[in-house]
């Protein structure tokens, strides 16, 4: 898919290390973004706010467009919202609840996030007529598997945490 400046990506997880980076390197190229993201305590918020800061910064110089949208996945009302409209080129689906640890602590908590946030977000883009994703899965997902480096064409079929069934879950 090639992007021009007439194009806008929604990013969920927009704020974050991953989502950050790739919104600068688009804006760069003049690709205006929808920055979707709850600002979850598990990174620094303050970390995310300079994230964000450093995104627009690097549109000033092409003009492209940068909108925060602060709200949480499981919320029907704030993912309805993101298409209600507006048009993207694409969705980049990288919010999650992330942490392996924490996740066996509070696994409902991580499907709610991982699992139906990610089912709302596609009903959203079912309803509007969004039809290209794309979806960030887990390094996870391929548990205790000792041949490394790993392939995508490895089995991923006994995940070992919560976290990582939720993002085997979202890549089904």
């Amino acid at each position: 898919m090639t992007l021009g400046p007439n194009d806008t990506l929604l990013i969920t997880g927009g704020a974050g290390f991953i989502g950050s980076h790739l919104a600068e390197h688009l804006v760069r190229a003049g690709v205006s973004v929808v920055l979707f993201d709850n600002f979850d305590p598990f990174y620094d918020p303050r970390l995310k706010q300079h994230n964000v800061a450093l995104v627009r910064e690097a549109a000033a110089s092409t003009g492209a467009a940068v909108e925060l949208v602060t709200g949480d996945l499981r919320d029907v009302n704030a993912v309805n919202g993101l298409f209600t409209d507006r048009r993207y080129a694409a969705v980049v689906h990288l919010a999650a609840l992330a942490g392996v640890r924490p996740s066996i602590e509070r696994p409902a908590e991580y499907v709610a996030v991982n699992l139906n946030g990610t089912a709302l977000l596609l009903e959203a883009m079912r309803e509007s007529g969004h039809k290209r994703l794309v979806f960030a899965s887990s390094s996870s997902v391929y548990g205790n598997n000792e041949k490394i480096p790993f392939a995508e064409a490895d089995p991923v079929d006994h995940p070992i945490s919560p976290y990582a069934a939720t993002k085997k879950a979202g890549e089904l």
